[in-house]
């Protein structure tokens, strides 16, 4: 049990970590490059600048983690949850997260580029300045999240729920999209 551990800076990469308990531990800066971090409890952790690019967290839950510049590169977040978590300027370019749960999560200006995130639910999530060129947001539960200044470009939107979901000026949708049928509101 690793509850409450400072591991800041350490490099796990490859580390076989899915039975460890790591709720609130810190992990700031740390490297888990292709970590099997597989259903593990990361409630409340500090991964604030951690790598975990290509690692596995299929399941895994990170309840109120600060994950904020976090690098999770093509990693596997299937199912994960992420409610409440810090996510600010994180890096998630080409991740799967196919059912998580990233309710009221923090992602402003994330890079979610290439990210599938078919069947995640994130409302009332704010993606104010998110980067979702080509993401996979079918299916995607966006109620009432924070789209200002997001870019959708190329996103593929079909099915996803966006209703009450607040855009501003800036806010790039994909060609052909029309936000206003799809229930946003003008900010």
């Amino acid at each position: 049990n690793l509850e409450a551990t400072h591991l800041v800076g350490s490099d796990l990469s490859g580390a076989q970590l899915s039975t460890a308990g790591l709720e609130a531990a810190n992990l700031a800066g740390a490297v888990l490059v292709s970590a099997d971090l597989e259903g593990v409890d990361l409630g409340l952790a500090n991964l604030s600048g951690a790598v975990l690019d290509g690692a596995c967290l299929t399941g895994a839950s990170l309840l109120g983690a600060n994950c904020s510049a976090t690098s999770f590169r093509g990693a596997n977040l299937r199912g994960a949850n992420l409610r409440g978590a810090n996510l600010y300027a994180a890096d998630l370019a080409g991740a799967d997260l196919t059912g998580a749960i990233l309710t009221k999560a923090l992602l402003t200006k994330a890079v979610l580029s290439g990210a599938i995130m078919n069947r995640t639910s994130l409302q009332t999530a704010d993606l104010s300045q998110v980067n979702l060129t080509g993401a996979d947001l079918r299916n995607a539960n966006l109620t009432g999240v924070g789209l200002r200044g997001a870019d959708l470009t190329g996103a593929d939107l079909t099915g996803a729920d966006l209703t009450g979901a607040v855009m501003d000026g800036e806010t790039i949708w994909p060609d052909g999209f029309d936000p206003e049928a799809a229930g946003t509101t003008l900010d």
